[in-house]
């Protein structure tokens, strides 16, 4: 399958709220059947402004799913199935910096992975591949996102490094100030594998990171509550919304493939001689991998 053909498709992955969107039209959920297992859900079809959409509840509708739980690579395999080129993933996190306070808007540019027992590749023996992650999100995703939000007068960070841990409990006060020390603006448990996924399926990925708290480095916001972040999340749904109902038109515009090479990652990545493949293999990625297979 070969993403850089025919108008994009967009891949919205977050909570539920944002797919009631004005004007989104044709709406229908279907099972999309992943080789790598069972997806978080059905997947949401719809049209918005003549922009085919697919919605993927990360957790499941009702918020199922813990973050350690998550099919990520069924999930990634069955956007890319549904014929997804651009994926936009919204997410809660938590804020390193002071001025990145609860409400903002994150245009993430890095990930750093601290994830521990997730699949994190469709790749594996029988057929090996590598990936450059370097610059783990789509640029021209970005810019048209910080664009929409701005527009949408969303108060908004362009870059910065998220830092992706296990969970699902929440930092220790330890923790949280290594993290800082690293250099992360922000603070996540859903964000890998699912970039490193995206970019072996090559689609476009860009993640929001929605701020909903401090973490617990703050001396005035010691420990994270579960009350306070809802009130936040709520909040960051609208935006959220409206981010999405102005940023999908202006991605219409992209002509064959992305200018930022997202769509031909795979294009030095395979190792594995071609008599050396494994059959079984092959065939799951018949969709991740099929334009170099």
């Amino acid at each position: 399958m070969d993403s850089s053909n025919g108008k994009p498709v967009i891949g919205i992955i977050g909570g539920s709220g944002v797919y009631e969107l004005d004007g989104l039209v044709d709406t229908y959920w279907r099972t999309v059947e992943s080789p790598f297992g069972e997806p978080s859900d059905q997947l949401l079809f719809g049209i918005l402004d003549g922009v085919q959409m697919v919605f993927l509840p990360r957790h499941g509708r009702g918020h199922r799913i813990p973050p350690a739980a998550v099919n990520y690579r069924a999930n990634i395999d069955a956007l890319k199935r549904a014929g997804v080129t651009e994926i936009i993933s919204l997410s809660a996190c938590g804020s390193f910096e002071e001025e990145l306070s609860p409400g903002t808007f994150v245009i993430v540019d890095q990930f750093i992975d601290r994830t521990i027992d997730r699949e994190k590749s469709f790749f594996g023996t029988g057929l090996v591949g590598h990936v450059s992650m370097a610059h783990p999100v789509c640029s021209r995703l970005g810019d048209a996102l910080e664009k929409a939000a701005r527009d949408n007068r969303i108060k908004v960070h362009r870059g910065g490094t998220y830092l992706a841990m296990e969970g699902p409990q929440f930092s220790t006060l330890a923790e949280s100030r290594l993290y800082r020390s690293w250099g992360c603006q922000v603070i996540g448990m859903t964000n890998m594998p699912e970039a490193k996924l995206a970019r072996e399926a090559e689609i476009c990925y860009a993640t929001v990171a929605m701020v909903t708290d401090y973490d617990c480095w703050h001396p005035d916001h010691d420990a994270v509550e579960v009350s306070a972040i809802i009130e936040v999340l709520m909040k960051n749904a609208d935006n959220a919304r409206g981010l999405v109902r102005t940023v999908v038109p202006s991605l219409m515009s992209r002509e064959r493939a992305c200018s930022a090479g997202c769509h031909h990652a795979l294009d030095n990545a395979l190792i594995t001689a071609p008599e050396a493949r494994n059959p079984d293999l092959l065939g799951k990625l018949d969709a991740v991998a099929g334009r170099v297979l």
